[in-house]
Protein backbone atom coordinates (compact mmCIF):
# COMPACT_ATOMS: atom_id res chain seq x y z
CA UNK A 1 0.00 0.00 0.00
CA UNK A 2 1.14 3.55 -1.09
CA UNK A 3 0.44 6.67 -0.03
CA UNK A 4 0.59 10.15 -1.67
CA UNK A 5 0.96 13.61 -0.30
CA UNK A 6 0.57 16.34 -2.24
CA UNK A 7 1.26 19.94 -0.98
CA UNK A 8 -0.36 22.26 -2.71
CA UNK A 9 1.29 26.03 -2.71
CA UNK A 10 -1.66 28.11 -4.39
CA UNK A 11 -0.27 27.95 -7.97
CA UNK A 12 2.53 29.48 -7.41
CA UNK A 13 6.37 28.23 -7.19
CA UNK A 14 9.05 29.07 -5.23
CA UNK A 15 10.54 31.49 -8.42
CA UNK A 16 7.38 33.25 -8.73
CA UNK A 17 7.13 33.55 -4.49
CA UNK A 18 10.47 35.37 -4.81
CA UNK A 19 9.31 37.70 -8.26
CA UNK A 20 6.37 38.39 -6.20
CA UNK A 21 8.39 39.57 -3.00
CA UNK A 22 11.01 41.56 -5.17
CA UNK A 23 8.20 43.53 -6.90
CA UNK A 24 6.51 44.59 -3.54
CA UNK A 25 9.86 45.18 -2.69
CA UNK A 26 10.63 47.55 -5.64
CA UNK A 27 7.34 49.28 -5.37
CA UNK A 28 7.70 49.85 -1.46
CA UNK A 29 11.03 51.69 -2.16
CA UNK A 30 9.26 53.58 -5.21
CA UNK A 31 6.51 54.66 -2.60
CA UNK A 32 9.42 55.59 -0.22
CA UNK A 33 11.04 57.98 -2.26
CA UNK A 34 7.64 59.82 -3.31
CA UNK A 35 6.82 60.63 0.22
CA UNK A 36 10.73 61.63 1.08
CA UNK A 37 10.97 63.66 -1.93
CA UNK A 38 7.51 65.15 -1.54
CA UNK A 39 8.06 65.67 2.11
CA UNK A 40 11.81 67.48 1.59
CA UNK A 41 10.11 69.83 -0.99
CA UNK A 42 7.33 71.10 1.04
CA UNK A 43 9.27 71.67 4.59
CA UNK A 44 11.59 74.15 1.74
CA UNK A 45 8.74 76.49 0.68
CA UNK A 46 8.59 79.04 3.00
CA UNK A 47 5.37 79.68 4.88
CA UNK A 48 4.39 82.07 2.50
CA UNK A 49 4.43 80.30 -0.56
CA UNK A 50 2.69 77.28 1.45
CA UNK A 51 -0.57 79.65 2.18
CA UNK A 52 -0.58 79.95 -1.71
CA UNK A 53 -1.21 76.29 -1.89
CA UNK A 54 -3.46 76.85 0.84
CA UNK A 55 -1.10 74.33 3.25
CA UNK A 56 0.16 74.96 6.63
CA UNK A 57 3.11 73.27 7.96
CA UNK A 58 0.99 70.54 9.56
CA UNK A 59 -0.72 69.64 6.80
CA UNK A 60 3.13 68.59 5.25
CA UNK A 61 3.29 65.22 6.40
CA UNK A 62 -0.38 64.24 5.77
CA UNK A 63 -0.33 65.54 1.90
CA UNK A 64 3.37 63.68 1.54
CA UNK A 65 2.01 60.42 2.60
CA UNK A 66 -1.26 61.41 0.39
CA UNK A 67 1.20 61.89 -2.71
CA UNK A 68 2.98 58.89 -2.01
CA UNK A 69 0.62 55.83 -0.83
CA UNK A 70 -2.68 57.55 -0.94
CA UNK A 71 -3.59 57.32 2.34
Amino acid sequence: MTYQTETITGGFSFGDRIAALRTALTARRANHKIYTTTLRELQDLTDRDLADLGMSRSMIKSVALEAAYGK
